[in-house]
């Protein structure tokens, strides 16, 4: 990947030497809201695209800051990029900042599996949208594969976490370790790490970010803002408004649906979900499938796996299938009558959203100034930078389980999807050959799908 700064594509990116100018609340709101819109790939992806776009296009962080904060962000239960998002915005333009910055990471993602989900509850299975998803399945995987060369390039900057890397890998995929164990065994690691050879972990951490891209609005050195400091009052003031708006929706909901409401259970249900599991969107699927269509039968599960397909095509977090969920769940509940389930399918998807996300808002708003304490002190980063490295492994074997699934999906006793491997190798060629978008890569093979399908119908036709 060339290192050579494109800031000058940006404007009021500044000069090589010279830090941009500062960003205005418009301006920053512009950019949340194209994210929005243009963060696929699921969670590597998308830091993988507000690497690129914050730290090496627009400089409005540095390379340093930028990793601290996932670093934070990889430990939390939650979407890590929606978290991450939340965070940047925190921290340029305060509290409001970071709620337009975390919602806008959302915002679109729901409006378009709202209105995907009733084509699909309403119409069925499109031969158009069917053929579309056949070729974007493999061109994800590559995305995520690419997004793990691109992470792993600038933190595994030594042979110590590229151990660590592949431990986590083998961890996970050989041993089916538990996502929460891999983070706290590298964490320990790092910890140790980090007393014995501090320069490996701080290195490996922060490779070489300052000269890479240039100087930053938020710079290595650049001083914590004043309201990103940690103070008691502002940690208690935060805790109670969050806690404060998930007691006031459970109230609402109590009192227009009942304690065994669907959306009463759908607010607590996914409000658990939220809390108690780790590890990003697929540590969160196996928790969901089992409580909504095991538990309460809110969907069959032919319909989730159709929800993962649709979540993993549209931007946002990966993890906002719980839309679908939603909408499927309050569609079949039919909350209003029959001649009212798209607002009960609505509504209810915007119920699990909320209650997803609400609890990463208030992590990142509370827990922000007592990370922004830390940036500066190895023996607080050298964990996260362990915990960084097993990330990557982790990742890598997301990207296996993805083709995996693609390539057999009905198993390696069933048939092998062929015309999917090519699309994915020409997709992977695209983004490591070329340094096509993500984006036109997406595009173009979701017509390669469609193409493909349609003159497979053609022949049997």
């Amino acid at each position: 990947m060339s290192t050579t700064p494109q800031a000058p594509d940006v404007v009021g990116a500044g000069s090589a030497t010279q830090p941009p100018a500062p960003v205005s609340f418009y301006e920053a709101f512009r950019f949340w809201l194209k994210l929005g819109f243009i963060s696929f790939g699921g969670p590597a992806g998308q830091i993988a695209i507000m690497h690129q776009e914050l730290v090496e296009r627009r400089r409005w962080i540095s390379e340093r800051r930028f990793l601290h904060a996932l670093n934070y962000c990889m430990v939390l239960p939650g979407p890590e990029a929606q978290q991450l998002a939340t965070y940047i915005g925190w921290l340029m333009h305060r509290t409001s900042g970071g709620i337009v910055a975390g919602a806008l990471f959302v915002l679109p993602s729901l409006l378009i599996l709202i209105v995907l989900s009733w084509i699909y509850v309403a119409f069925g299975n499109f031969p158009l949208v069917a053929g579309i998803l056949y070729g974007i399945k493999p061109a994800v995987t590559a995305i995520v594969l690419f997004a793990a060369y691109r992470i792993g390039s600038r933190a595994l900057k030594h042979a110590f976490l590229w151990a660590i890397a592949v431990a986590a890998f083998l961890a996970i995929c050989v041993f089916e370790i538990p996502f929460p164990w891999i983070v706290l065994g590298a964490g320990i690691v790092g910890a140790v790490g980090g007393r014995a050879w501090p320069a490996v972990f701080v290195s490996g951490s922060h490779p070489g970010a300052k000269g890479q891209f240039g100087p930053a609005i938020i710079d290595d050195h650049t001083p914590t803002p004043e309201h990103a400091r940690f103070t008691w009052p502002r940690l208690l003031r935060v805790l109670l408004i969050g806690v404060g708006l998930w007691a006031l929706a459970i109230a609402i909901l109590t009192m227009q649906f009942g304690m065994h409401g669907v959306l009463t259970k759908m607010g607590w249900f996914f409000t658990k979900a939220a809390l108690l599991t780790f590890g990003g969107a697929y540590a969160v699927l196996p928790y969901v499938f089992q409580g909504a269509v095991e538990g309460h039968g809110w969907l069959t599960a032919a319909q989730m796996i159709d929800g993962l397909a649709l979540g993993e095509t549209t931007p946002g977090p990966l993890i906002m299938v719980v839309a679908f969920v939603g909408f499927v769940g309050g569609w079949g509940a039919a909350l209003f009558g029959p001649d009212h389930q798209v607002l009960a399918g609505t509504l209810a998807a915007m119920v699990v959203t909320y209650f997803t996300f609400l609890p990463s808002f208030i992590f990142i708003l509370a827990g922000g100034p007592i990370v922004e304490t830390t940036h500066r002190q190895p023996r607080i980063t050298a964990p996260l930078t362990a915990i960084t490295a097993a990330v990557v492994g982790v990742i890598v074997n997301l990207a296996v389980f993805f083709a995996y699934h693609v390539l057999w999906p009905v198993g390696l006793g069933g048939g092998f999807e062929w015309p999917l491997l090519v699309i994915g190798l020409c997709a992977g060629v695209a983004l490591f050959r070329f340094r096509a978008g993500v984006i036109p890569t997406i595009l173009a093979c979701g017509a390669g799908g469609l193409l493909y399908q349609s003159f497979a119908r053609s022949l049997m036709g």
